[in-house]
């Protein structure tokens, strides 16, 4: 089983830029597809990014496209998130989590994000 714990959340003005880290414990973890998430306040959770294990093709939500960059180490067992020309509606909770089957596992305590304008 494959454990997350984020890290790398802050305050920044809008306009900065962040790196956030996922690191995993666990075997395997090269072959995990591993996604980040944000909670906004009052908001569901919602998808931001992913990357695929083998090959590591990523997809990215419609609102951070062209602004954030996921990418891993898997000799580190850590995959990031860089996010560029953030905005305050980027503010909010960032989750990690692996793929297995049809489900999202290994949910970390998450890292808060805080863009002020």
């Amino acid at each position: 089983q494959v454990q997350l714990v984020e890290s790398g959340g802050g305050l920044v003005q809008a306009g900065g830029s962040l790196r956030l880290s996922c690191a995993a414990s666990g075997r395997f973890f090269s072959t995990y597809v591993v996604g980040w998430f944000r909670q906004a306040p009052g908001k569901d959770r919602e998808f931001v990014a992913r990357i695929a294990g083998v090959g590591s093709v990523t997809t990215y939500a419609d609102s951070v496209k062209g602004r954030f960059t996921i990418s891993r180490d898997n000799a580190k067992n850590t995959v990031y998130l860089q996010m560029n020309n953030l905005n305050p509606e980027d503010t909010g909770v960032y989750y990690c989590a692996a793929r297995s089957g049809v489900e999202w596992i290994g949910w970390g305590q998450g890292t808060q994000v805080t863009v002020s304008s």
